[in-house]
């Protein structure tokens, strides 16, 4: 085991299980684990770990981890960094680990509006912002207006949201071992009864739509301009398709999904099955949206 600042106050783990973890229910264990207690421990841990890799979990939405897990440190920010307060009349700073369903009631408890779109989105304040999140139009990154980050080196710097480029899916900015850990979001007062009508809405979109009902990591492609993943990957014939214990799902095509025991091996394949007869058929690559981590 590794030797750590003894003014940590949480727990060093060695080969640590993540599959429970994470929302695939799927993957390897990490070399070395850890759940820091707040930001003040997690920048202690950083300036007290000097070797090897470090990964930053939040609620593992949107990954697959493999199932030979991760070599070095994985932290797990889930059930931490989960403090949130008004700045102002319109802004809201939100740690990492704030799930995106806590921070739309607090929005709403304020009277804030425009935050409609985070409503069963399953990930935290981090993941969301690594990804640029969203739903029905909008996104995350058009309410940020300043991230805090934090280094390798526990050293946290305070960044305008001009530093960064937001994409669909996919932002520009981060340096290689820098991770979000707080975020200024600022939102319009309104009309909470409209915006409780709309989520109202989009929770009962995603109920109809999408395979809650058994594990998985939401949207595994991102849909091409023009068009959607899972009508193409319908379209090509492959919804339901199963290998090991990994399913395209028959109610959403661009879900796979876990029937039981499935592995990360078995995820893999699927979408290769995917994005190779998708490229046969329609001549469009397909970009994956989730993030694939550990060892091959």
């Amino acid at each position: 085991m590794k030797k750590i600042s003894p003014k940590l106050r949480g727990k060093l783990y060695q080969n640590h299980l993540l599959a429970e973890y994470t929302f695939w229910k799927i993957g390897g264990a990490a070399e070395y684990f850890y759940e820091p207690v707040d930001l003040e421990d997690l920048k202690l841990l950083l300036q007290s770990w000097h070797e090897g890799p470090i990964t930053i979990l939040g609620a593992a939405t949107n990954v697959l981890i493999r199932d030979k897990g991760i070599k070095g440190l994985v932290i797990y920010l889930r059930n931490c960094l989960n403090e949130s307060n008004e700045l102002d009349n319109s802004t809201l700073r939100a740690e990492a680990g704030v799930g995106l369903a806590r921070l739309l009631q607090k929005c709403m408890s304020l009277g804030m509006t425009g935050a409609a779109f985070m409503a069963g989105i399953p990930g935290t304040v981090g993941g969301a912002l690594a990804m640029n999140a969203g739903a029905y139009g909008d996104c995350i990154w058009k309410h940020v207006v300043a991230v805090e980050t934090i280094n390798r080196f526990g050293e946290i710097k305070l960044r305008p949201a001009e530093e960064f480029i937001a994409n669909y899916r996919q932002v520009i900015g981060l340096g290689a071992e820098e991770w979000f850990v707080r975020a200024q979001l600022v939102f319009v007062r309104g009309d909470v009864q409209e915006m409780q009508c709309q989520v109202s809405e989009h929770l009962q979109k995603r109920k109809s739509s999408q395979p809650l009902d058994l594990p998985s990591c939401g949207s595994v492609f991102r849909n091409p301009p023009g068009d959607y993943a899972a009508r193409l990957i319908e379209v090509v014939g492959l919804k339901g398709r199963q290998i090991g214990g990994a399913k395209i799902s028959e109610k959403h095509a661009n879900f796979i999904v876990n029937c039981g025991k499935a592995l990360a091996s078995d995820v893999e394949a699927l979408m290769r099955e995917i994005m190779l007869t998708v490229n046969r058929v329609h001549k469009i690559d397909l970009i994956p949206e989730i993030h694939i981590l550990g060892e091959k």
